[in-house]
């Protein structure tokens, strides 16, 4: 099998190459261990971040990066899933302290999985991945605290990335106005063509601000942290809700209690790497449902196995919109 093959050097460097290794090679389980034929993968940020080495994501070496993948299951020790079944992961670990999905193999334990809906193709499932799939479950989490299209404005920050722009289509499909944040000013037409009624400058949010402001946004979908989602906060109108699924401007959060004790506005943390099975499947179902199939084709681009590990350094440094969809095959 091909693979993205992560090693790391005497300085503590990761050395990245693509590299034909024996399947003998795949992990090994006691039990549930299942083996699947991988079809599509994806870079996402924390895929760039462990192949340039800018961060301590990989646990174990050598390590085949990938936090996610969609293909069909060759073999199998897992009484739920058989040969020829169509597969879906997200998260786990994989890619971190697991071998993922930038190979043209893997084996991980049958728990990690989720069924590919029968709407879905694998291609679909991918330009998707982990982005659209935790953009769901943050859809999600304003749904469950009652935040309704009628309620006023939706904020989405971080829009042109992989969460941000599926987060702007779904929104925008189930009825909301969303309001799309976005450093690039070039991408309004983009953002425009998913939903988003509104775009506005990131310069907006991005800086220290008060902290409780005039009233706006019914929901939040941030994937930025630092100051962007404090004032997200202290602009959410009185009950609304924040989800936070993400740190592209940094991990701090600069805010005080006011919009939380004044307002009563609820602050979310959406996890996608270990969230439950029954999160995980309802997520993809709504994603099959909901999702405006037209979007992806809009968001996604493919690229070649060859093609990934060049194209880490552009994700981290905000050059890419939209989502990577690997093709292992190709």
């Amino acid at each position: 099998m091909r693979a993205i093959y992560l090693e790391q050097n005497p300085d503590k460097s990761t050395a990245a190459s693509l590299k034909d290794l024996d399947d003998s090679a795949l992990p090994t389980f006691d039990a549930k261990g299942v083996t699947v034929d991988v079809e599509f993968s994806t870079i996402n940020y924390k895929d760039g971040l462990a192949i340039s080495g800018k961060s301590p994501v990989v646990r174990k070496w050598p390590m085949v990066p990938g936090i996610d993948f969609v293909g069909t299951v060759q073999a199998s020790d897992d009484a739920n899933w058989r040969a020829g079944d169509q597969v879906i992961l997200n998260g786990w670990g994989v890619g971190e302290s697991h071998w993922g999905g930038l190979a043209q193999k893997a084996r991980v334990n049958g728990d990690w999985l989720v069924r590919l809906p029968e709407t879905l193709t694998a291609f679909d499932a991918m330009a998707i991945g982990t982005a659209g799939y935790t953009a769901m479950l943050c859809v999600l989490a304003l749904e469950q605290r009652g935040v309704q299209p009628g309620d006023g404005e939706v904020l989405v920050t971080g829009a042109s990335g992989g969460v941000g722009s599926f987060a702007v289509s779904l929104l925008s499909s189930l009825g909301y106005r969303v309001v799309a944040s976005t450093g690039k000013a070039g991408e309004s037409a983009y953002l425009q063509s998913l939903g988003a009624a509104e775009v506005i400058d990131r310069n907006t949010l991005s800086a220290a601000g008060k902290p409780l402001q005039k009233e706006r946004w019914a929901g939040v979908v941030d994937s930025v942290g630092s100051h962007t989602l404090a004032n997200a906060c202290a602009a959410t109108r009185y009950g609304g809700t924040v989800a936070a699924c993400g740190l592209a401007q940094g991990m701090d959060l600069p805010l005080t209690v006011a919009p939380f004790i004044l307002r009563g506005v609820a602050l979310i943390g959406v996890d996608s790497v270990m969230a439950p099975a029954a999160s995980r499947v309802q997520a993809w179902a709504r994603l099959a449902k909901n999702l405006d199939r037209g979007s992806i084709a809009n968001i996604a681009t493919r690229i070649g196995l060859a093609e990934a590990i060049e194209a880490a350094p552009k994700i981290l440094s905000g050059s890419v919109r939209g989502r990577l969809v690997v093709d292992v095959n190709a």
